[in-house]
């Protein structure tokens, strides 16, 4: 059981460590020219420091020694945590190469498994519970290395990722709320406290990006606390709810790699097609984009919040709401199997006919 005190003081603690210390590693990152210029891809105005998931993983370390959460596989969570860190740290101070990260994410998730936190069944409608038996390995890899880069790879606009972050890490904390996942409790409360300090600091303008030390961090820990918790749930949709939970940077993640493919690019391929950059392009202004993708968030959060009690009829109709909100995700990512885009197309000409006003 927990202590709503203790949850509250957590809070504060992990909030307000993460505020205090984001100016201080700013300046540290001045002064090791850990810095990032604005280029054709990046809009941002002025150079920005990076190191700013530093004061992320500080506010969650000064949550955990105060909460001191206790669980069979913390050790290894904490092992890959570390690794995780290092590995974002790294690139943001050497710039490594796609598979040198990759190296760092498969040994984090290798520790996790090797410890037994494994995704080992999932419940299906009228089928029921499925044991996943050796499948639980292959599915286990590739839910932590595919979340952690989910998140990564939405981080392109000020306060996006942070954001986003703090949304699905709130649906988390209320569906294990909801599901006496005390543990889950424990760390959703503290990243959510960790995100929001740093998203001070990190909402546009920004004065400091969290790099690829903090997104990486925050996708592996979305992905873990999810394991714990939101799989071990029994209700009739239960292996759908952790992807509606962080439903945008996923379908953002899936549909590059689609797009990618079908124009004969490398995966690793950055461009100007992600949501945040097609809204932009529609015209919105930078605050605006982020403040959109943050609503279709709170959407997927709300909808996976039902679909964890939902009766079946109930689930369906949220199902429905999902794939319309899936489809608007697509046509703005440029993934329209036939070329068109009408719901999008139909918002462009209210946002022109609102200039010509």
């Amino acid at each position: 059981m927990y202590s709503i005190l203790e949850l509250v003081l957590a809070f504060i603690i992990a909030g307000v460590v993460s505020l205090g210390t984001t100016p201080l590693y700013r300046r540290l990152a001045f002064k090791i020219n850990a810095i990032d210029q604005p280029d054709e891809r990046k809009k941002h105005e002025g150079t920005k420091a990076y190191l700013g998931g530093l004061a992320i993983i500080t506010g969650v370390i000064a949550g955990l020694l105060y909460l001191q959460p206790s669980h069979p596989h913390m050790t290894a969570i904490l092992i890959g945590g570390a690794i995780i860190i290092v590995t974002g740290l790294l690139d943001d101070l050497l710039t490594l190469k796609p598979y040198q990260k990759l190296i760092g994410q498969i040994a984090s998730a290798a520790i996790v498994m090797w410890s037994g936190l494994l995704i080992n069944a999932i419940t299906i409608p009228f089928v029921g519970t499925v044991q996943l038996e050796g499948f639980a390995y292959v599915i286990t890899f590739f839910w932590i290395i595919g979340v952690t880069n989910a998140i990564n790879l939405i981080d392109g606009l000020d306060g996006l990722a942070a954001g986003v972050s703090s949304i699905g890490l709130t649906s988390i904390l209320i569906m294990a709320v909801m599901d006496a996942q005390w543990v889950v409790v424990y760390l959703a409360t503290i990243l959510v406290a960790s995100c929001l300090g740093f998203l001070y600091h990190n909402f546009y303008p920004a004065k400091i990006f969290m790099g690829d030390t903090g997104a990486l961090f925050l996708g592996y820990s979305i992905a873990i606390i999810s394991m714990l918790g939101l799989f071990k749930n029994v209700a009739l949709f239960s292996f759908i709810i952790p992807i509606i939970v962080i439903a945008v940077p996923i379908l953002d993640t899936v549909f590059a790699i689609i797009r990618r493919v079908i124009n004969k690019q490398s995966i690793g391929t950055p461009d100007r097609k992600h949501i945040h950059y097609q809204l932009i392009d529609l015209g919105f202004s930078h605050r605006s984009a982020v403040l959109i993708i943050y609503l279709f968030s709170a959407f997927f959060g709300i909808m996976a919040i039902l679909f964890s009690s939902a009766t079946m009829l109930a689930s369906l109709i949220v199902f429905v709401a999902v794939l319309i909100a899936i489809q608007i995700i697509a046509e703005l990512t440029g993934v329209v199997l036939k070329g068109r885009r009408p719901l999008i197309n139909r918002l462009q000409r209210l946002i022109d006919k609102k200039q010509n006003l």
